[in-house]
């Protein structure tokens, strides 16, 4: 007896009609919005110090801001620091991002897609430190010595300058690349002879530990270094509501950070990363936080900018050079200064980052509100 022929239940036209409805279906967005920060942070949970974005972590502006949405936000600390993030990026596993200015610059000249939305801690100091009871005693005498540097950072460049103030060049020493911790360790075992870092250096001078060598004393602005905030470019063309609501966000944190009666109370906040609250007044002391916090992309951020990037070429740490025009989306920012009535709160600098710009309004509204 002959076997009866198996029939599916899915014609070959069913399926296909299946596949084709699936095909037009629209993507289902995962609800997640993912910002990375160039440092390896501290505390529980982790947060980081020196800027408002680190204001808008410790006080859930950002979950509050997008309460009710169904999206989530994901926070990711990075110890490789602006390298490690512009991996990241690369990768589309971040949509924002808190770095720095020179790994910014590298990224952009890798062909990294991001856009520039607003400055986040500007005049940032590096220090120079050595162990305590080091023979070295000058700029001038690092030269032969091992040197802890932490390559690629926006440290980096800031120490080429220094020692070129000094007639001293890279080769000159021994450098040896070591993050921030690392460095610190080999400080206070005098396994390197030298370092330069930030703000965590002032913890091990006041254990006795190190002295600081270098503090930038006259507050020059090619010894500072610069963060702000960049949105994957994707993101931002497909999702220019979540940018603003995060602009936005930021804005009111820098705003709050601003008053100097809040002082205290901010470093405080920043302090939530264990790092003593003495280290962050040493490192702010010399500077009024309106400055460190605004998030104006005046004159002074993009001649920064533009100077770090020929830096970077003239040093081959790129191979391409690299423009800011058409890289600075601050569209956003100027919808959020004006929406907030503080168009004018913040100081609009020149190129210099002493002065107020020749015609303050006519630079802020070209800061806040060009594209490019």
């Amino acid at each position: 007896m002959a076997k009866a022929k198996r029939t599916s239940v899915f014609s070959k036209k069913s399926v296909a009609t299946a596949l084709a409805a699936l095909l037009m279906m629209p993507l289902a967005e995962a609800d997640v919005l993912r910002i990375g920060v160039a440092s390896a942070g501290g505390g529980d949970p982790v947060t980081f110090s020196g800027s408002s974005l680190g204001i808008v972590r410790n006080q859930r502006l950002l979950e509050k801001a997008f309460e009710g949405t169904g999206t989530e936000i994901q926070w990711f600390f990075f110890k490789g620091a602006g390298p490690a993030v512009n991996e990241a990026l690369s990768n589309q596993q971040l949509d924002f991002a808190y770095e720095g200015d020179l790994p910014q610059v590298v990224g952009r000249a890798n062909g990294l897609d991001t856009k520039l939305l607003a400055a986040i801690g500007v005049r940032s100091n590096v220090y120079l430190a050595v162990p305590k009871g080091s023979d070295i005693k000058s700029v001038e005498d690092l030269k032969g010595k091992k040197v802890a540097v932490f390559r690629g950072t926006n440290a980096h460049l800031v120490s080429i300058n220094l020692l070129a103030d000094h007639g001293l060049t890279e080769r000159d020493l021994k450098v040896i690349n070591l993050d921030s911790g690392s460095s610190q360790a080999a400080l206070a075992s005098k396994g390197v002879d030298a370092a330069f870092g930030g703000r965590e250096l002032f913890k091990l001078r006041d254990q006795g530990l190190i002295d600081i060598l270098f503090d930038n004393p006259k507050n020059e602005v090619r010894y500072t270094r610069q963060c702000a905030l960049v949105v994957r470019g994707a993101y931002e063309k497909e999702h220019p509501d979540n940018v603003q609501k995060v602009v936005d966000t930021l804005v009111d944190a820098a705003k709050w950070e601003s008053e100097e009666s809040n002082r205290d109370a901010v470093l405080n906040e920043w302090a939530k990363t264990n790092e003593p609250v003495a280290s962050l007044k040493a490192d702010f002391g010399h500077l009024a936080l309106r400055d460190s916090a605004s998030p104006l992309v005046d004159d002074f951020l993009r001649s920064r900018y533009q100077a770090v990037a020929d830096q970077a070429k003239d040093e081959k740490m790129i191979r391409r050079p690299v423009g800011i025009d058409g890289w600075f989306e601050t569209k956003y920012l100027g919808n959020a200064l004006k929406s907030k009535g503080l168009e004018h709160y913040w100081t609009a600098y020149g190129a210099d980052g002493k002065q107020a710009a020749n015609t303050a309004t006519a630079s802020s509204d070209k800061s806040v509100n060009n594209g490019g």
